[in-house]
């Protein structure tokens, strides 16, 4: 009752405050208990209600529970009695239900099927949630009880996953800025909301980017042989934008690849990857360049107010590597022997290309082209011959039944759940006896409305303070769509993608701990995809393969052969995907490195940093500045290291699975389902220490490689 009158008071307040009739009728809809999103969401494993929701509902449900959670902070700070861990680190850990619910729905929906109305919501409700929890991070009253109760821990009697909930409370704040006062912390609040804005507009001009450019033809040759089901969705993809005949091919990952890989059209190569390599930086309305700038000089001033020299320095103090020294470290002992590695796969392939009368220089758009020719004729292998034996569907199955080999999971349809798209598939997860675990959304396809790349979202944390809550997450990709008479036929690496989200989701779904802020993926950055590449290293194996990859027609398991095709083909090149990957990993080590702001323009500033490393003008970043989305509109800010990092972790797993001769070795899924069923419940070097009895070894990375004899 006492909830239901502080939520009337400050709908009533609202009322009076509302600038138009739009705020109006939002206001209105909420004390008619119109907002979906606001209801007991009463749907199967309390899924959100995505059958009811509209766009609309998003912004002013979110600006409730602001509200709501506002209120509860409230009664933390005015409780009379002193503060002990129950009324303060706990009250504060599960404070905030609604809006975490309700903000984590909107963000999976506006990232995977987003239209006009919630890119505006985002626009408006980005700096108001960052406002929000500056105003609860920043509150000097609150961090009083935090530090009474933290200054009195070695009097507590407190469980393992208690104590690091209080210790990691405490450092959250500090690291805050809780202790600045003054202009101080009005600036480093103003920085914060700014940095959100920037963020958005990021987003936002990168999306714009990929959906406007494409190039079009009518010349069949110019398709080289792309895959008769690629061919379809291109030929789809042009009759979409408005062709009555011929091919379109646009920036996302599942057209721009296969069309690199297979066109012979030199030109039409060339202006196609251009296109992707240009994005945000073409002086137009959707330019990156002068948000960079912005963006990267408030990170170091921020950092430099809460007394970091540096934005990676502040980063990474929370993470495993805790400074960028033992980032670059890590880097330089790959660098080396990847670029050798990559300078003589581009000697190999600028022969070939010689070899064809053509005299020119070699260019990073024919990289693709000439691999997939060495592929052929050195391995015999056609990428496009494994296609139908990787039918999306079939890739799913596989993930999920590698899960219950592992785990002991299964996945059961949840037919009449409701979902934001319609292409959607949603499964309720249980143990072996029949339990529930929790639920998993999967959404396959790319389309306009969704940004590219592939994700895992959790729409609801598992916890077990008060019962258990159910973990719900969401993978997301962008693979080709099924076209009339043909269904979405994945690469290999399309296919090593779903598993490797599905081990995020597996994160996500195997979490078994007390509070919601330490549950799943809540681990440190550089720890995080870890649990994801470590699924990587099963789903070539022709054991896991046996059971999935099939031909989507006739059934027949992927022969041997071509497996062992298949995997030598793959490993060849190996020193472009590694010089690929770490070039922007540097990259982003460098724009956060700053401790003056830059006064290069962000092309001389990127251009130095690779000049530094050497990177031979074939090959780009794997996200040039000006669409690196992870680090300026994702969390991945001096972080892009970590994939790298967690490789360390994933390939020195695999390597104890293989040595005990079994990939399935229970004792040992055992062990690592238990340190995701922790969560982050404690630092990602004990985590993995308590899990393989030891510190990490590079040398399975260095020979999974083959950078090592």
């Amino acid at each position: 009752m006492k909830k239901l009158t502080t939520l009337l008071f400050i709908t009533v307040a609202l009322l009076f405050s509302c600038k138009n009739e739009t705020e109006t009728t939002e206001i209105t809809k909420i004390m008619n208990n119109e907002n979906p999103l606001l209801e007991n969401w009463d749907t199967t494993f309390g899924v959100p209600p995505f059958d009811k929701i509209k766009s609309e509902d998003y912004l002013p449900a979110i600006r409730e529970a602001i509200k709501i959670h506002n209120s509860e902070i409230e009664k933390i700070i005015s409780n009379p009695e002193a503060p002990t861990f129950k009324n303060t680190i706990e009250a504060l850990a599960i404070s905030g239900d609604l809006l975490s619910r309700v903000s984590n729905t909107f963000s999976a929906v506006e990232a995977a099927n987003t239209n006009d109305v919630l890119k505006e919501a985002k626009k408006k409700i980005s700096p108001e949630l960052t406002v929000h929890r500056d105003e609860v991070n920043l509150n000097p009253i609150l961090f009083k009880r935090v530090k009474q109760v933290y200054d009195n821990r070695e009097n507590l009697t407190l469980s393992e996953e208690e104590n690091f909930l209080l210790e990691k409370t405490y450092k959250n704040y500090v690291r805050a800025g809780v202790n600045l006062e003054g202009e101080k912390k009005e600036r480093l609040m103003e920085i914060n909301k700014r940095l959100s804005e920037l963020s958005t507009a990021f987003g936002e001009n990168l999306l714009n980017e990929t959906n406007n450019f494409e190039i079009h033809t009518t010349n069949k040759e110019d398709l080289g042989d792309l895959s008769e089901a690629l061919v379809a969705s291109a030929a789809s993809e042009a009759k979409k934008r408005g062709y009555d005949s011929g091919w379109s091919f646009t920036l996302s990952r599942p057209s721009i690849n296969p069309f690199l890989q297979s066109s012979p059209n030199r030109e039409l190569r060339e202006k196609l990857f251009q296109g992707y390599a240009m994005r945000g930086n073409n002086n137009n309305e959707n330019d990156n360049k002068a948000i960079i700038i912005e963006m990267t000089t408030l990170r170091l001033e921020r950092a430099n107010l809460l007394g970091y020299k540096s934005h990676a320095d502040y980063i990474l103090a929370n993470n495993m590597a805790e400074k960028p020294e033992a980032v670059y470290t890590l880097m330089n002992q790959l660098w080396t022997p990847a670029l050798n590695m990559a300078k003589k796969d581009r000697n190999s392939l600028a022969e070939i290309m010689k070899s064809e009368g053509i005299e020119e220089s070699f260019r990073g758009s024919d990289w693709r082209y000439y691999v997939a020719k060495i592929r052929k004729q050195r391995y015999n292998f056609n990428e496009d011959e494994t296609r139908p034996y990787f039918e999306v569907n079939s890739v799913r199955e596989g993930a999920f039944l590698l899960a219950k080999e592992l785990f002991g999971l299964t996945f059961t349809p949840l037919k009449d759940a409701p979902k934001w798209h319609k292409d959607q598939q949603v499964f309720e997860v249980k143990e072996a006896d029949g339990t529930h675990v929790g639920v998993i959304y999967m959404d396959f396809f790319t389309r306009e409305s969704k940004r590219g790349g592939a994700w895992m979202n959790e729409l609801i944390g598992q916890s077990n303070y008060d019962g258990f809550v159910t973990p719900i997450v969401t993978n997301n990709f962008n693979f080709p769509p099924p076209t009339e008479g043909t269904p979405s036929l994945l690469s290999f690496t399309e296919a090593q993608t779903m598993f490797h989200e599905f081990g995020h989701a597996l994160h996500g779904l195997l979490s078994h701990v007390k509070y919601p802020n330490l549950a799943g993926t809540n681990v440190p950055r550089d720890f995080v995809e870890f649990p994801s590449q470590v699924m990587e290293n099963w789903m070539s194996e022709p054991r896991v393969l046996a059971l999935y990859a099939k031909h989507y027609k006739t059934g027949e398991v992927i022969p041997e052969e071509m497996i062992k095709k298949m995997n030598e083909a793959n490993d060849f090149n190996e020193g472009f995907r590694t010089v690929e990957y770490m070039a922007a990993a540097y990259l982003d080590m460098d724009w956060h490195s700053i401790t003056e702001p830059t006064k290069k323009d962000v092309n001389s500033f990127e251009r130095d940093a690779m000049s530094k490393i050497d990177l031979i003008n074939e090959i780009l970043p794997r996200y040039r500045s000006t669409y690196y989305n992870h680090i300026f509109a994702s969390g991945y800010s001096a972080g892009y290291y970590s994939y790298m990092w967690s490789e360390v972790l994933d390939a020195d797993t695999f390597a104890e699975f293989k040595k005990t001769g079994d990939i399935f070795n229970k004792e040992l899924a055992k062990r690592y389902r238990e340190m995701l069923a922790s969560g982050g419940t404690k630092s990602g070097v004990d985590l993995y220490k308590d899990f393989i009895g030891r510190d990490p070894e590079i040398t399975p990375l260095l020979k999974k490689k083959g950078f090592s004899n």
